[in-house]
């Protein structure tokens, strides 16, 4: 199980010109638990995360939140995501908003599935005055 992700990046000459400034595979690979892999693709300025992740049948569990808001898509196979309050199964061409909650990734499935996700910085959510730390 290796992660190959091709990472293309665009920037601009001296002149202006558009121009491809970086085409390589993605170094930074690596596995936070048992049948879980991701990479970084690019870390903007502002400290937004492009992360390529690819969860293997029968991942690791890890419940989990962080502090940002959290747009991806899927991009091949099926996973359910887990929450304190039921769960979603995510299929490929689904797109997802996660808004700082508490989740799990499960693929009980067969297939490994790939996720594409950004990361935007953001305050941790509050819910009638209390604060929902990042954690896991």
């Amino acid at each position: 199980m290796t992660l190959k992700v091709r990472r293309v990046v665009t920037d601009h000459d001296a002149q202006g010109k558009s121009k491809v400034a970086i085409d390589e595979a993605c170094s930074n690979v690596i596995s936070r638990r048992a049948g879980h892999e991701s990479c970084v693709a690019w870390t903007g300025p502002d400290g937004t995360l492009f992360r390529v992740v690819e969860y293997q049948p029968g991942v690791a569990p890890r419940m989990h939140r962080t502090q940002t808001m959290d747009y991806a898509v899927v991009i091949s196979g099926e996973i359910e995501m887990r929450l304190d309050a039921g769960t979603v199964r995510l299929r490929a061409g689904d797109v997802l908003v996660q808004q700082g909650t508490i989740h799990d990734w499960v693929n009980d499935g067969r297939e490994p599935c790939r996720i594409a996700f950004v990361l935007v910085p953001a305050k941790p959510a509050a819910i009638g005055g209390k604060v929902l730390h990042a954690v896991g």
